[in-house]
């Protein structure tokens, strides 16, 4: 699959928490965790479940910046 997106990060399902539509996905990249909202829809096209390997694809128009207290 080619994607235009550059920021790809590769890692392993963590935790799957389906809502009434929507679920996070969480992802374990190298020991910190990334945490994708996706349908439900997608979940199961995916057939996503912990212990998989998974790529979190990040396309962004803005990227928001904090500062820790």
């Amino acid at each position: 699959m080619k994607l235009s997106a550059r920021n790809v990060l590769s890692g392993t399902v963590k935790e799957v928490t389906r809502g009434a539509v929507n679920a996070h996905v969480r992802i374990d990249v190298g020991g910190s965790i990334v945490t994708a909202s996706v349908t439900n829809e997608a979940v199961d096209e995916l057939g996503l479940k912990v212990g998989d390997a998974a790529m979190a694809v990040i396309k962004a128009t803005d990227v928001m910046v904090g500062k820790p207290d």
